[in-house]
């Protein structure tokens, strides 16, 4: 975990309510995709958790959407000014598994950390197939971005307005081999009908709510069958074999 200043460099809308931020400063502490920094805002007393979509020498890439009176006022900044930021908050995604056809399913703002996570797996010759869901056409981003790593990707929404008519789980169908190894992101409704619908070993990337980002609170602590763990620290990211539903 590192704290240090960083520079907006831009700041675009990119879909509906979606934000794109490009940051300079730092980046030496996030080691993994799926990792997340930690926001100050002036006058705000808590800082605001946002995944890492990427991270390339001392250019950083932060996705939001625009939820409450923090990315509110996030969407006013402009290129120029600088943020306080906490960075190589949390556990990434672990790549080192002898998976061979790995499938990536977002959901949402969920989609923003597969794009590194991607990056990664493509750099290995693992390149994954990747299923990004999202509630209509006005709302999809990346999936030009997934595509020119060399991913095959799949559209979904939920009022079939683009793409496939359903959730990240039905364009999984699309695809004519059967993964070995699942990583996704999302809401948890989305997270739970990924675990039932494929039975296989993954990596699932939890979004909650946070006090202090990393793990003195204890509020954003979930139930495993190991104990009970901080979304923050231990998490976001679990393994399928660890996760109770409720």
């Amino acid at each position: 975990m590192k704290k240090s200043p960083f520079e907006i460099i831009s700041n675009e809308l990119i879909a509906k309510n979606i934000y794109r931020m490009r940051l300079s400063g730092d980046t030496s502490a996030i080691s993994a995709a799926g990792q997340f920094v930690n926001i100050e805002l002036p006058g705000f007393f808590l800082r605001r958790p946002i995944s890492v979509c990427d991270a390339e020498g001392d250019m950083l890439t932060l996705i939001y959407k625009v939820v409450g009176t923090g990315t509110e006022f996030m969407r006013e900044l402009t290129p120029g000014q600088s943020l306080d930021l906490m960075t190589g908050l949390g556990n990434g995604f672990d790549i080192s598994g002898e998976f061979k056809r790995p499938m990536l399913l977002g959901g949402g703002a969920g989609a923003a950390p597969l794009y590194l996570l991607a990056k990664k797996l493509c750099e290995t010759g693992k390149n994954p197939e990747v299923v990004l869901g999202f509630n209509s056409a006005d709302e999809v981003f990346l999936s030009r971005d997934f595509a020119s790593l060399g991913c095959e990707t799949i559209i979904t929404t939920a009022d079939g307005s683009t793409g496939i008519k359903g959730f990240a789980p039905d364009g999984a169908a699309v695809f004519h081999t059967m993964p070995d190894y699942i990583f996704c992101c999302g809401p948890k409704p989305m997270l739970r009908a990924v675990y039932d619908a494929f039975d296989l070993p993954g990596q699932y990337s939890f979004e909650e709510r946070m006090g202090c980002g990393f793990g003195a609170c204890m509020g954003c602590s979930m139930m495993t069958s190991e104990g009970a763990k901080r979304v923050c620290r231990d998490g976001p990211v679990f393994k399928r074999e660890v996760l109770i539903w409720d």
